[in-house]
């Protein structure tokens, strides 16, 4: 597998991200690694329209309008942890 399975879904803990399915997460991940829908689709091994149709719902969930947003969504969703995570 690629970089997606390099961060655990517990990683976010937002809650709003409580509301994701397994797979929204992971391509949360994706798109917060800076990878492509086509990138994501061949990490998962599914098709590309399912990760758009993912993308969608995750905009939805995450009250969100664009790809960036949900990208510094989950970076916020991640700050405490990389912070946490320094200070030790």
């Amino acid at each position: 597998m690629g970089i997606i399975s390099r961060i655990e879904p517990s990683d976010f803990r937002s809650a709003g991200f409580a509301e994701l399915t397994p797979t929204q997460m992971k391509v949360l991940q994706g798109v917060h690694s800076g990878l492509l829908n086509k990138q994501i689709a061949y990490d998962l091994g599914i098709a590309e329209a399912t990760v758009k149709a993912h993308m969608t719902a995750l905009m939805r969930k995450l009250n969100v309008r664009n790809r960036t947003q949900v990208a510094i969504a989950a970076q916020a969703a991640l700050w405490p942890q990389s912070a946490d995570a320094a200070a030790a």
